[in-house]
């Protein structure tokens, strides 16, 4: 017997009303969502820094390039 825990009350699945199924199937469906969002967020987070290192290496010569031209 599945319990649903809420504000301190417990309640038994298989008595709810169908409307608070649905309710509570959408939870779980918005739940699962931010889940998967966040794991996506922290995937896009991961490959910028990766992008930002290259770029920041990218530069690097010609940051040395240009800081010695201007001393010239």
């Amino acid at each position: 017997m599945a319990k649903l825990n809420l504000n301190g009350k417990s309640y038994d699945l298989d008595t709810l009303s169908e409307p608070a199924k649905a309710q509570l199937a959408s939870i779980q469906f918005i739940d699962a969502e931010t889940q998967r969002l966040n794991a996506q967020l922290k995937v896009f987070e991961t490959a910028r820094q990766l992008h930002l290192d290259a770029l920041i290496k990218a530069l690097e010569p010609a940051q040395t390039v240009a800081a010695t031209q201007s001393v010239h």
